[in-house]
């Protein structure tokens, strides 16, 4: 009878190996296309970031996790079971018609559905925000993008002109191009689109799940907040892109300086996020003390 049980643990702990070993196969194979076809393009270079986040928030989840549990309840394991088949048929059509959005998508799906077979409900609420931060390593739809892209361009263009005429530069602008001096330029979707919304959305949601605070009207404020804070941080980028081509030329403001202003960028972000919940934690104390 034991010598069954060991058995019986043994093919147990092999299928459950089997099923994680092809979730990382099918995950490496999908970042490796992020990498070589997304992730070149400037409108997505944040995305490794965001992998590197994910990484970590797994790993660091992982070590709460209680090892092989697998007491889901009856409707759960056919939920699960759903979950799967849908993951995968999301993943061969994204796969196969090259629809990345959909092939990331499918892991949204597909590492729920294996965790919670293999480790049981309980392990899988532990990973509840990792699996739900794998989200903002999906590519957005281009045609989504473009319709929320070009207001958004627009209004960042609008202030950053009115900033620099406000500092008596010599700018105009028309739509989303800006006219500094004898310089032109279009600013674009990485430097004030939907996707780097998207990004620091992901940013600050980070944030607050590391600095974990009790209150739940005060998180959902700075959640909202976030959108607000991601625009001025665009306007920050635009800006200081603007006033390095003014004085320093279009080669210096197109080349390695520009990338640099989008690291510039989430670094003001985070600023900005950390200083207003910093903020909020004074002004809390204060009503406590009252």
């Amino acid at each position: 009878m034991n010598a069954l049980s060991l058995k019986s643990n043994i093919v147990g702990f092999t299928k459950s190996h089997y099923a994680i070993l092809a979730l990382i196969f099918l995950l490496c194979g999908s970042i490796h296309r992020l990498n070589e076809y997304v992730w070149s393009l400037s409108d997505y270079s944040q995305g490794p970031v965001v992998l590197f986040i994910l990484c970590y928030l797994f790993f660091a989840k992982a070590k709460e996790m209680d090892g092989y549990a697998t007491n889901s309840t009856p409707l759960a394991s056919v939920f699960f079971w759903a979950l799967l088949g849908l993951g995968i048929i999301s993943y061969i059509i994204g796969r196969s018609q090259f629809i990345n959005f959909l092939e990331i998508f499918s892991f949204c799906l597909l590492i729920p559905a294996v965790v919670g077979l293999v480790y049981g409900e309980k392990n899988l609420k532990k990973l509840w925000f990792p699996i739900f931060f794998t989200i903002f390593l999906i590519p957005l739809p281009s045609f989504f993008v473009a319709s929320i892209t070009m207001p958004i361009k627009i209004a960042v263009s609008s202030v950053t002109a009115d900033i620099l005429s406000f500092l008596d530069y010599p700018v105009a602008q028309s739509g989303v191009i800006l006219q500094i001096g004898q310089y032109k330029l279009f600013v674009a979707d990485a430097c004030a689109g939907m996707n780097t919304l998207f990004t620091l959305e992901g940013l600050g949601l980070f944030y607050l799940n590391m600095v974990k605070r009790d209150s739940l009207a005060r998180n959902i404020l700075l959640t909202i907040l976030i959108i607000p804070i991601s625009f001025l941080a665009n306007v920050f980028r635009v800006l200081a892109i603007s006033l390095i081509t003014y004085y320093f030329g279009d080669e210096m403001g197109q080349g390695f300086l520009h990338g640099f202003a989008g690291i510039f960028m989430f670094m003001v972000a985070l600023l900005l996020i950390i200083s207003i919940d910093a903020f909020f934690e004074k002004f809390l104390d204060k009503k406590k003390s009252h």
